[in-house]
């Protein structure tokens, strides 16, 4: 999501795909996000791993409203950046109440809590091992899921809002 970067894993996401398709074949992913650098080595790597059907790339700027739709349709938001310092998109999905998995890098892990799974970076084995946890455990799904929905709810404004309006009309 955002802008399609290098640092950001996506070939890690890539190449974890086919091990979480062995086990849930339903499995899509959804990219979507601008590409910064040439996208023609993604389509490469999507040919030669044969899952083209199960990818698709919303390649371009996401309006708010698309924003909203693109997470709601993801059971998990994967973040497999190699490096990073800080994203805000486990925040959006959050948000919206959507788990998040992501790489231990930055301080990715620190925002993630109770909605989601950390692992390593650059490695697609247990970036799939940890997807395949989440869709094969209906405990640890659920405890993500709700999870993700009380840190989307700690990150609303309206209570602090309210407060204020409140001590100002006293």
């Amino acid at each position: 999501f955002g802008f399609v970067r290098a640092y950001k894993g996506l070939s890690v996401l890539l190449d974890a795909l086919p091990a979480i398709r062995q086990r849930q074949p339903l499995a899509r992913l959804i990219v979507a996000g601008e590409f910064y650098d040439d996208r023609a080595p993604y389509d490469d790597q999507i040919a030669r791993l044969g899952i083209a059907d199960a990818v698709r790339i919303e390649d371009g700027y996401a309006e708010s409203e698309r924003v909203r739709l693109l997470f709601s349709a993801a059971d998990l938001v994967v973040q497999p950046y190699v490096s990073a310092t800080q994203s805000g998109v486990a925040q959006v999905a959050f948000g919206l109440g959507r788990p998040v998995l992501t790489t231990d890098v930055g301080g990715l892990a620190e925002a993630i809590g109770d909605g989601g799974l950390i692992v390593p970076p650059g490695d697609a084995e247990p970036l799939a091992e940890a997807a395949l946890r989440f869709f094969d455990e209906p405990d640890l799904r659920q405890r993500l899921t709700e999870g993700a929905a009380a840190q989307g709810d700690a990150g609303d404004w309206g209570p602090v809002v309210s407060a204020v309006e409140e001590l100002a009309a006293a």
